[in-house]
């Protein structure tokens, strides 16, 4: 298959390298100090469409596919990952559920708004005993007259602190397994009386992205924001994590170029032993290795795009990229920070942070065990 970007392809990506570059770099080590996202950089990517790429016209979005916003997501995480994650949250997981499985009222009322650039979107799976087994979740929703009654906690909710909309998902039938009992809700996270959201966690990297706690104590959903067919949650939240998986892979390749690229640049001026160590062959070999890794990855992320757009099952496809995506862009990262030597461990540089960025990519959205589960699992039938 041929990866050559086609003309409109490679004008957005211009585009996207560019807002990265000139708007979010300046700014991505003080929101990584601050542990805070940016709201004013919020606010321009929403009014600049990055919220809407993969989605429709005719809900507002931007109407171009799921190549591009790969490409969107790669360049952002250049210069920062927890614009990455927020992005993709956003687009691979809360508006992928309602655009999947929505009625036409619901994407009128709820896609609209998250893909045009007016509100910002979240999706809540993951509890505190409840991460790669779904089976152990908790929350449930008890239906009373023309509602369903939430009650339990969300742990890791990316973009909560400031989204508007999220997805959550709890058990409305409690006498099977959760596979089949669990049922996907649309809820207003800023208007919805019983509902509590945590400050940030402290995390290791992505420390600007907002992920906090969400509770839900007797929060009353109404029958219409049902998702999906009741009891049907478990299929639209493993849908929409294989999509998450493409934008997570992009963001490993985004990461892992970004470092070496400042690597490299660092390293043509770093002298030792009376040269630049970018004359010593072991530099040089250690560098194709990484970039060859790199371009690999990219390929899998491509395909696995293309793949999606196509329509097709991208379930391995998705687990593949996600799953050596994330591993090079550990490598990577790590490397650069070696190569920097005693500077690439410095907050100065953007390499540490790129380093304790990637090791979330290998866990997020399915972690890299799960990923091996779905590979063996389809190559053992």
């Amino acid at each position: 298959m041929d990866f050559t970007l086609d003309k409109p392809h490679q004008l957005m990506e211009t585009l996207f390298r560019n807002f990265a570059e000139t708007e979010i770099a300046p700014i991505a080590k003080d929101m990584d100090e601050a542990e805070q996202y940016d709201m004013e950089l919020l606010q321009k990517m929403q009014r600049y469409g990055f919220f809407g790429i993969p989605y429709s016209k005719e809900y507002g979005g931007q109407g171009a596919d799921e190549l591009a916003y790969t490409q969107c997501m790669e360049e952002v995480s250049k210069v920062d990952g927890s614009t990455g994650i927020t992005i993709s949250v956003h687009t691979s997981l809360c508006c992928s559920c309602i655009n999947s499985y929505g009625t036409e009222e619901q994407k009128q009322k709820f896609l609209r708004p998250l893909v045009d650039g007016s509100k910002i979107g979240c999706f809540g799976l993951t509890e505190p005993g409840a991460g790669s087994d779904v089976q152990g979740a908790q929350t449930v929703a008890v239906e009373d007259g023309d509602d369903y009654v939430i009650t339990g906690s969300k742990i890791f909710t990316t973009n909560s602190g400031f989204a508007d909309t999220c997805v959550v998902f709890a058990l409305t039938d409690r006498s099977v397994p959760a596979s089949k009992g669990l049922t996907a809700f649309i809820v207003d996270l800023k208007e919805m009386p019983g509902i509590d959201i945590s400050d940030n966690i402290e995390r290791m990297g992505i420390r600007a992205a907002s992920n906090c706690i969400v509770s839900y104590d007797n929060v009353r959903v109404p029958k219409d924001r049902i998702l999906g067919k009741l009891n049907g949650g478990f299929k639209i939240a493993m849908n929409a994590l294989n999509n998450g998986r493409i934008g997570i892979a992009a963001q490993s390749v985004g990461l892992a170029q970004g470092a070496l690229d400042n690597a490299i640049e660092y390293a043509k001026e770093r002298k030792q032993f009376g040269k630049p160590i970018t004359k010593f062959q072991n530099t040089q070999f250690q560098i194709a290795e990484m970039q060859t890794k790199i371009e690999a990855a990219r390929m899998m992320v491509r395909r696995a795009a293309v793949a999606a757009d196509n329509g097709e099952n991208i379930a391995v496809k998705a687990a593949e990229a996600k799953l050596f995506a994330s591993d090079v862009a550990n490598q990577v990262t790590r490397y650069a920070v070696q190569m920097m030597g005693g500077y690439g461990y410095c907050r100065e540089y953007p390499v540490e942070r790129a380093m304790r960025d990637a090791k979330i990519t290998e866990i997020y959205e399915g972690t890299s065990e799960v990923m091996k589960m779905i590979i063996s699992g389809a190559k053992l039938k």
